[in-house]
């Protein structure tokens, strides 16, 4: 087939293109800078240059396109939510709306199971569960009203499908190992409640082939949700990544109800001062930090025939070397 990748510099969007490449596709991939299109030349793709701010720009580099897989996506702890909102969520409308002026026949959007979340455990959730547009998280809102585009736009003249993997890692990974090696490494990591919660994760490799997975077999209109399998415990999991990486895991540990305190008033004063970056503790990493989020993926095991072809114990061992 012929696929346009957005995001393809990204952590996700670079493996997706590499494993299309390998199997033989047409792959084309949205770069919005000079070292993002050389990224995406590496990993064998033809860059295109453009963003996600002109849906017209985005149907010309579209065009030809059998398929579209949106990944691209405002992840950082910083920017506000004007950011999140520009980035997730008008720029998804463009992505959809330079799809069906460039008659790609399928659309595949890279979600998230933060577009569930308000501050609540997650056990055994499901895609029953409604997604959460009113989340007090920049994120999590501008995900959950991105995947509501997505979904209200399927019909005769676009299909479109939602991969939803939880807490990506794995080789490339900018976001997640670093940050919790930087928290260690200048003294503000803590486990929040002890870190002994359960929690769903999706290494790279088994995202990339839930999203081929949905491009292929996916029914149109419908999420499905990826991880790794079992879910493990949050502390026993980062504990194994940071090792990874020569850092030991401190035992130091915070009280939850002090952390939710603290997160909860560093937002409002972000919010309200229109701060640059981050609080110290937001409310996403308060969250994957302290509750329960374990998926069911029923759902994709029997509709997709998804079954995770990459396991923990391997993830950690490509990471050592």
């Amino acid at each position: 087939m012929d696929a346009l990748v957005t995001g393809g510099s990204g952590f996700v969007g670079l493996r997706l293109i590499r494993r299309l490449v390998e199997d033989g596709h047409v792959v084309r991939a949205l770069a919005r800078s000079d070292a993002a299109a050389d990224k995406v030349t590496e990993a064998g793709a033809k860059p295109v240059p453009g963003d996600l701010s002109d849906f017209a720009i985005l149907a010309e580099a579209m065009s030809g396109s059998d398929v579209v897989f949106h990944s691209a996506a405002r992840t950082s702890r910083g920017g506000g939510r004007d950011a999140f909102e520009r980035d997730n969520v008008t720029g998804t409308r463009n992505v959809v709306a330079g799809a069906r002026r460039a008659g790609v026949r399928r659309l595949v959007h890279v979600g998230t199971e933060a577009a569930l979340m308000t501050g609540q455990a997650l056990v055994d959730v499901d895609e029953a569960a409604p997604l959460r547009p009113d989340s007090p998280a920049p994120y999590a809102a501008s995900k959950a009203k991105a995947e509501q585009v997505v979904l209200a736009a399927n019909g005769e003249d676009l299909e479109t499908v939602v991969l939803r993997p939880r807490l990506v890692w794995g080789t490339g990974d900018s976001t997640v190992l670093p940050e919790l090696v930087a928290a260690v490494q200048t003294g503000r990591f803590a486990w929040i409640g002890g870190g002994r919660h359960l929690t769903a994760t999706t290494h790279v490799d088994n995202v990339v082939l839930g999203v081929l997975l949905a491009a292929e077999r996916g029914r149109p209109g419908e999420a499905y949700f990826v991880t790794d399998g079992e879910p493990i415990v949050f502390r026993d999991f980062v504990t194994e990544l940071l090792a990874t990486q020569g850092v030991t895991a401190p035992g130091r540990s915070m009280p939850e109800l002090p952390a939710r305190i603290a997160t909860s008033a560093g937002e409002t004063l972000w919010r309200r001062l229109g701060l640059s970056g981050a609080p110290p503790l937001d409310y996403m990493s308060l969250w994957l930090s302290s509750k329960e989020c374990t998926i069911d993926i029923g759902k994709a095991r029997t509709e997709l025939g998804y079954q995770p072809i990459r396991t923990r114990a391997e993830g950690f061992a490509e990471l050592r070397a």
